[in-house]
């Protein structure tokens, strides 16, 4: 189980980082091809640098708070963390599935897939940390 936890945390961290790096250090290349070349970003137009740099540093720190979570195991940590992102991804969803307008049928099939998963991955987190007496609480350390 702790296996699961760890790859379901590292999971998120890893969604995370992608879009968090390509918005922070290319927000232009962000919105015009974002994710591998696909042009996601830019069917929803205008484009603000500011804005993707920003949700940029938004994705980066949350991958490193899995990241984090996923070395450590600190339910402390796994438990807010996970309540947060999953509230933030069910939104962040929510929008994007009522907004499929340009989209292939590929394309709106692969993005909802991937933005229901971040919702899941740290659900899956909540219910292992839930049921199983390990991992056991730990301070925070790396």
């Amino acid at each position: 189980m702790t296996l699961a936890l760890r790859i379901s945390l590292a999971a998120v961290a890893v969604s995370a980082l992608l879009p968090g790096l390509e918005g922070t250090l290319g927000p232009s290349s962000f919105y015009a091809s974002f994710p591998l070349g696909r042009g996601w970003v830019e069917l929803l137009p205008p484009y603000n640098e500011h804005l993707i740099r920003d949700v940029g540093g938004f994705y980066l720190a949350f991958a490193i708070l899995f990241a984090w979570a996923a070395v450590t195991l600190a339910r402390a940590l796994i438990v807010p963390l996970c309540v947060a992102w999953t509230a933030s991804a069910a939104l962040h969803a929510y929008f994007h599935i009522t907004h499929l307008d340009g989209f292939s049928t590929g394309d709106a099939i692969a993005q909802t897939t991937g933005l229901l998963a971040v919702v899941a991955f740290p659900i899956l987190a909540l219910v292992l940390i839930a049921t199983n007496v390990e991992p056991r609480e730990r301070a925070f350390r790396t």
